[in-house]
């Protein structure tokens, strides 16, 4: 079966574009989905890189950009007033959530939350909520985000796309080849066809 990675942070409004699409494009090809959850203020600050919001510019552009990929793939969006947030807490839901068991739950609740609802996922007790709101044991999930294995596990993917040579976010690989960005979709699904 032919698999395409997804690394990704919470944090990355493109991914936020990105992350039902690469779920429709994976399972129209029959490929395997492999989330890899990582922190991309890490990889910017070890690749020289910045956040385009950083650039005056980039940020006024990315208002109206953002806005048209978002009906274009018929996403709620509302820009979160909390931005970036620090989404450290959230990524290490994920890897407990796909360790675990209820990841695209989790993984939908998180995005929606963060970028449609402009809840700051970032705080404890909001991303505990969001938890509790798809079913899952909110409790037992936020309190693995502090479990050493879990840290270990977003250390290592995040380590793993700097030496892959990820920049930014959203990246995704099918075999060795490297995709950036939501724009760069189409490309995936080429590759993921033959």
């Amino acid at each position: 079966m032919t698999r395409v990675e997804f690394f990704y942070d919470y944090a990355s409004t493109y991914s936020y574009l990105a992350h039902r699409e690469i779920e429709r494009i994976a399972s129209e090809a029959g490929a395997e989905l492999v989330f890899r959850p990582m922190v991309l203020g890490f990889v910017f600050k070890a690749t020289g890189n910045t956040m385009p919001a950083a650039v005056p510019a980039k940020a006024a552009y990315m208002v109206h950009d953002v806005a048209r990929w978002a009906r274009h793939y018929g996403l709620p969006f509302r820009m979160p007033s909390v931005f970036p947030a620090n989404t450290i807490r959230a990524l290490r839901g994920a890897v407990a959530a796909l360790q675990d068991g209820g990841f695209p739950a989790y993984h939908h609740a998180v995005m929606e939350a963060y970028w449609a609802r402009n809840r700051d996922i970032g705080d404890r007790d909001v991303l505990a909520a969001v938890t509790r709101e798809t079913g899952l044991d909110a409790e037992r999930l936020v309190a693995r985000t502090e479990d050493a294995a879990v840290k270990d596990q977003l250390k290592a993917n995040t380590d793993e796309a700097i030496s892959r040579g990820v920049f930014g976010a959203p990246t995704f690989f099918v075999g060795d080849a490297m995709y950036w960005g939501n724009d760069r979709l189409q490309f995936v699904e080429a590759a993921l066809h033959g």
